[in-house]
């Protein structure tokens, strides 16, 4: 592992390292007072059991740990403490909670709370997480708050709505001749599908959506709230993967075109972009996405800001417009239009979104005030009928899935992700990879073969669809919902993009983008960074890696385990090329002769510190990736 974690994250502060609990064959990770990876010998079973408490923009408290006991036997563990949130106004909620676990199978997680004087919140109380991968469309056993059981199927496409509801408890197959009943008392639970945030889970959460929200908790009222688990069943543990093991890389069959890699400008970060003109050049993007919100204030002045950049970088370009939909469309639209064309600002194309909906509707919650959106993308091609049309969502997946829009009248579909919407965890930010497959296997399900981009997505949040702003991060602290997040200036980041990248590819995408230029979420360092002010972050080697990968053919990979993620593609000429990045905070070994032939070309590994040669064995195709570290091989 890198020695500074500054490299690799952006700040020194480390999370906390996780406690193991171990009983016999179950076993799970304690952290911060909750539980993570509860496993059934290898077999993860729970990805989760939480006790959340969330503020009235969905922010996620983090209580302090006081009076701590962990207690371990052979085959039993058990956990003790107490907690307390402080919400505004000097409003304060403590807790007590207690872990049981058996060798048998059997673990307990209890907690109960009290309002020392009212509390207001959005939620208050357990998320059970079950894992995506092997579970997705997988068969499962309700039984609701009423008694009745059904047999049924987790949703294998995203589902926009709640799949299940009322919920008293969920079993499901943990491996042949085993199963896990997951029981939930003390409130009505339901299930949510959080593939739609790019969370890598189904999430079982208290009190249902459709009641109001934010409330208040009664001062001296109790609550208490108990999770359940029970594995009954034997079979034989999985082999345990102990690292040492490389991952082995082979070429799979040719796909699509790797599509065309993004920068989005905003207009403050147009001057520092001119600046920076030769970097830019050098990254070879081929396209910039121009940010437009005349709900903030934009108008002829910065459309002619991104002008001057369009004409002094010679890459595609698109508008993305947010419409205000204050008035009448056509003068609107038609308006904007007039003021591109007195900028002299370029266009290839323009992205167009009503200003509402950034917001999202959950269920259960009235839909805002909306002109249909025929209304608005008619209004759109009528002022701009020279250049395509795109639409969907400046927002994420979830509000695509559950505001369908009328896909005829576009020349293309498009969405943003966000891995923080929920969790800011190391762990959770990477697991979130997995679910990108989903996301674009559940898009081409809904638009078929409509012409697709993804972006901007970034770690940190642009915008909250959930609440009222986005969170300030002056500490540079991992939180939810954070408009900046210190990852993005280091390693980590650049791992996590090469990863989404390879999660994407099969969607035969025309654009993908992933970051800014400048700016929070952009490519160059600002001050007190690893690298120096207004330098290159590893991140910019990572997207630089991908733009000059677009318009290859895809060739999947088949790799032996996901603590690596490979974009490989062949050029026109035949020669083959890949991005690999390491998504782990340890050494990984990796052994890729065959994914590129016998002799390898070229090698070429980036440690945070700057590239280094590869070592011993890189040329007969074995190489070590160091801790978030990125190669480019061919």
């Amino acid at each position: 592992m890198t020695a500074d974690p500054f490299l690799l994250y952006g700040t020194r502060a480390l999370e906390a390292e996780p406690v193991r609990l171990i009983a016999g064959p179950l076993s799970a990770d304690f952290v911060n007072g909750n539980l993570r990876t509860i496993r059934h010998g290898n077999i993860v079973v729970l990805r989760a059991v939480a006790y959340i408490v969330r503020d009235r923009d969905w922010g996620t408290y983090e209580p302090a740990l006081t009076d701590l006991v962990i207690e371990q036997s052979d085959d039993s563990f058990s956990v003790r403490y107490s907690a307390n949130c402080e919400g505004p106004g000097g409003s304060r909620l403590g807790f007590t909670a207690t872990i049981e676990g058996h060798a048998a199978g059997r673990l307990v997680f209890d907690v109960s709370a009290l309002p020392e004087s009212d509390f207001e919140t959005n939620r208050c109380g357990f998320c059970i997480l079950h894992p995506i991968a092997g579970l997705a469309g997988s068969r499962v056993k309700v039984e609701h708050t009423d008694g009745r059981v059904v047999d049924t199927e987790l949703p294998l496409l995203i589902e926009p709505w709640q799949p299940f509801k009322d919920m008293r408890a969920i079993t499901h197959q943990v491996a042949p001749g085993v199963s896990a009943e997951c029981r939930m008392e003390g409130d009505v639970f339901e299930m949510e599908d959080q593939r739609n945030w790019s969370d890598a889970s189904y999430k079982t959460y208290v009190r249902p959506l459709e009641l109001p929200w934010p409330y208040v908790l009664p001062a001296g009222q109790p609550v208490r709230q108990t999770i359940s688990l029970r594995i009954t069943g034997s079979a034989e543990a999985a082999v345990a993967v102990t690292g040492a093991e490389p991952v082995r890389i082979e070429l799979g069959e040719a796909g699509a075109k790797l599509p065309d890699i993004g920068v989005v400008i905003y207009p403050e970060d147009v001057e520092t972009a001119l600046a920076k003109l030769p970097l830019l050049s050098t990254l070879g993007a081929q396209q910039l996405l121009f940010h437009h919100d005349p709900t903030r204030g934009h108008g002829l002045d910065t459309l002619r800001a991104h002008a001057s950049l369009a004409a002094a970088y010679k890459a595609a370009t698109t508008l993305e417009c947010v419409v205000a939909c204050s008035g009448d469309l056509d003068t609107e639209l038609s308006g904007v239009a007039d003021m591109v064309r007195r900028a002299g600002l370029r266009l290839d194309a323009i992205a167009v979104s009503p200003s509402v909906d950034r917001q999202s509707t959950p269920p259960g919650s009235v839909w805002p005030v909306c002109p249909p959106l025929e209304d608005v993308y008619a209004a759109a091609r009528r002022a701009f009928p020279d250049i395509r049309l795109g639409g969907g969502m400046f927002s994420y997946f979830t509000e695509l899935n559950r505001k369908r829009v009328p896909a005829g009248a576009l020349d293309f579909i498009t969405h943003c992700t966000c891995p923080i919407v929920h969790a800011a965890d190391d762990l959770s930010v990477m697991q979130s990879l997995e679910a990108l497959p989903f996301i674009i296997r559940s898009t081409r399900a809904i638009y078929g073969a409509k012409p697709y981009r993804i972006g901007p997505s970034t770690i940190a949040m642009r915008q909250n669809p959930y609440g009222g702003a986005t969170k300030n991060n002056p500490d540079h602290q991992r939180i939810a919902m954070a408009n900046r997040d210190p990852r993005h200036a280091g390693l980590f980041a650049a791992a996590w993009t090469i990863g989404y990248a390879a999660r994407v590819a099969p969607a035969g995408l025309e654009m993908l983008t992933l970051s800014g230029f400048t700016g929070p979420f952009g490519l160059l360092a600002a001050a007190s960074e690893p690298a120096e002010e207004g330098t290159p972050r590893p991140i910019f080697h990572a997207v630089q890696g991908l733009a000059a990968l677009a318009g290859h053919t895809h060739l999947s990979v088949r790799i032996s385990d996901d603590r690596v993620a490979v974009l490989a593609g062949r050029s026109s000429a035949g020669a083959v090329t890949a991005c690999l990045s390491n998504l782990t905070a340890h050494d990984v070994p990796v052994d890729v002769s065959k994914l590129v032939g016998e002799a390898v070309r070229s090698v070429a590994i980036w440690d945070g510190a700057g590239v280094r040669e590869p070592g011993p064995g890189a040329t007969s195709g074995r190489l070590t990736m160091p801790a978030y570290g990125m190669a480019r091989i061919g």
